[in-house]
């Protein structure tokens, strides 16, 4: 049923394929702009224009996700130049399977994060909506561009709107958190900078796809040139994926950032880690001698690293934002220690266990701002001074149940009603646990028993003791995260007496049970979640087919010269 809905939809766009490409970046630039034209005065055009926007990059991002898949296992990739200059001179946009699908997850949780929003969050600064837009604009164009210098361009975008956004309402906090968040973010960014330098120099070129071609020609005696290059982006890419030991501004910053912000914040680690993983397959892997293992080991043991500080500090944390981001920096290990195998079923696996993890994490950090303020209420506090209450569109548990008194012995016998908000916090609370933890029978567990199946090998083949380690650690981190998370639920959801029932504004439970129905659709497709995931990590791992794509491109021609205005052209 689902293949044949993507083929539908992929007939439907098929003309319009070469101008969709460019759509996730250039929209949300269009509407930052327009949204600042409009002015804070004017907040419901304010909300129409950038849900509008949103909702927008959402169907286009379903759109080349369905086309990217219409011809199975054919890789499908759409090419664009923007300026139509010919390869390698112009900037060029590739979309293929798998940063389409980062594409579809991005415009996703954005979706869910701006709605959750609108409720009080908006309200907590100025310029909420354009910076939100510049923020998606950012991290759609790292996710397509086959240039180095434009992905580091798109991460500074993304980067910049992110430290505004972090300082989105008030507190000392914030401020101190993204003064550090700054900083790091400064220094890796100036690593990444010196490493395209390197590259640029050695191969004389800044296009992926072009440097591929050129580096199995680079001579013996500059091969350490290279080599330094890439580790310097490494070091800048592993520190914007949180990688160990280059994580700790993470949990400080995600931690005490607004709610829909850190739910978007939770797309930035998965940059970090698409940018390794892209460039990583296209510069070194694909070769035959020593670069094809250089820094596999050193992305293994550092994802490892990641895994077990973040299961180790979740032991001794209470606070449910702080662990929704030690989940996503348990996330970010997980992905990149499998990356360092270079196995297209465990990759296939892991991109299947990132959608998961992206979704449920992005979840818990919306959620974590309804159950602290229902924490609150019973002493008239909120979480920000400065935001108003929730709109009146909301509810609690006496509409439903009614006000009912019960002494204790009547208690005992038949129960207390359970408030309908109360429920709705703990089942998604309980959604959110069983994924992280990778608990049957969501998609977490499917995907973490998917990557351990390719770990601990088949048809007798040997198992080296880097991937049992790996093993070990996904079940111990699993497991501590399902007693770290439980034990935080008794203590919000059961162990609490005589405390008010909770008041939700329904535009906040709105998204969230939106990333829910999200995750329960993926568990229930798995089979072909899968499978598409599974087509891309091989066509990543081998990328013959990205660099043939994007080197066949050609600019299309005037109707009156043959020279280059407009256009694009897509393979």
């Amino acid at each position: 049923m689902m293949s044949a809905f993507l083929a539908t939809i992929a007939a439907a766009v098929a003309p319009w394929m070469p101008h969709l490409v460019v759509v996730p970046v250039v929209l949300p630039l269009v509407a930052a702009a327009l949204l600042l034209v409009i002015g804070e005065g004017r907040r419901g055009w304010l909300v129409a224009g950038s849900l509008t926007a949103t909702a927008t990059t959402l169907a286009v991002a379903i759109a080349l996700v369905a086309w990217v898949d219409a011809k199975g296992a054919t890789p499908a990739i759409a090419v664009y130049l923007p300026a139509n200059w010919d390869v390698p001179f112009g900037i060029v946009l590739v979309a293929d399977r798998l940063s389409a699908l980062m594409l579809a997850v991005t415009a996703g949780v954005a979706v869910c994060a701006l709605v959750f929003a609108v409720a009080r969050w908006q309200r907590a600064g100025v310029y909420f909506h354009p910076l939100f837009q510049l923020q998606v604009m950012g991290i759609n164009g790292a996710f397509l561009t086959a240039d180095l210098f434009n992905l580091f361009v798109f991460v500074e975008v993304m980067l910049t709107a992110s430290y505004a956004l972090l300082l989105h309402g008030s507190g000392r906090s914030r401020v101190q958190a993204s003064l550090h968040y700054i900083a790091i973010n400064l220094v890796a960014s100036a690593l990444f900078l010196l490493g395209v330098a390197m590259i640029y120099g050695i191969s004389g070129t800044l296009g992926m796809a072009d440097v591929a071609q050129k580096l199995p020609a680079i001579p013996a005696h500059d091969r350490g040139l290279l080599y330094a290059g890439a580790a310097l982006l490494g070091i800048a890419l592993l520190t914007k994926a949180a990688v160990w030991p280059l994580n700790f501004w993470l949990v400080p910053a995600y931690s005490v950032a607004a709610a829909p912000v850190a739910a978007i914040f939770v797309l930035l680690t998965k940059v970090g880690f698409y940018a390794i993983l892209r460039l990583w397959t296209l510069f070194l892997a694909p070769h035959g001698d020593s670069a094809a293992r250089f820094g596999a080991d050193a992305l293994v043991l550092g994802g490892l690293a990641t895994i077990a500080i973040a299961a180790v500090v979740m032991i001794v944390s209470r606070n449910v934002r702080r662990l929704a981001a030690l989940a996503a920096m348990m996330s970010t290990g997980t992905l990149v220690a499998v990356l360092g195998f270079g196995s297209a079923e465990l990759l296939g696996g892991a991109l299947y266990y990132l959608l998961g993890s992206t979704l449920a994490v992005a979840t818990l950090f919306l959620l974590a701002d309804l159950v602290e303020r229902a924490r609150e209420r019973g002493t008239d506090a909120t979480a920000d001074e400065d935001i108003a209450e929730p709109p009146p569109f909301s509810f609690d548990g006496r509409g439903v149940t009614g006000h009912v008194n019960l002494d204790d012995e009547e208690a005992a016998l038949i129960g207390r009603p359970i408030p309908i908000a109360l429920a709705f916090l703990g089942l998604t609370f309980i959604v959110c646990v069983l994924l992280i933890a990778g608990v049957p029978p969501l998609a977490g567990f499917l995907a973490k028993f998917t990557m351990l199946a390719a770990l601990v090998g088949r048809d007798g083949d040997a198992v080296s003791l880097l991937r049992w380690a790996v093993v070990v650690v996904m079940i111990a981190s699993s497991l501590v995260a399902l007693l770290v998370l439980v034990r935080t639920g008794a203590r919000y959801f059961w162990a609490p007496q005589g405390r008010a029932a909770p008041r939700l504004a329904v535009i906040e439970c709105l998204p969230i049970g939106g990333l829910v129905a999200a995750v329960v659709w993926i568990t229930v497709a798995a089979g072909p979640m899968l499978r598409y995931t599974t087509v891309a990590a091989e066509h990543v791992l081998d990328a013959s087919e990205y660099v043939q794509a994007v080197a066949r491109t050609r600019a299309v021609p005037s109707p009156t010269h043959d020279s280059r205005p407009g256009g694009g052209a897509v393979r």
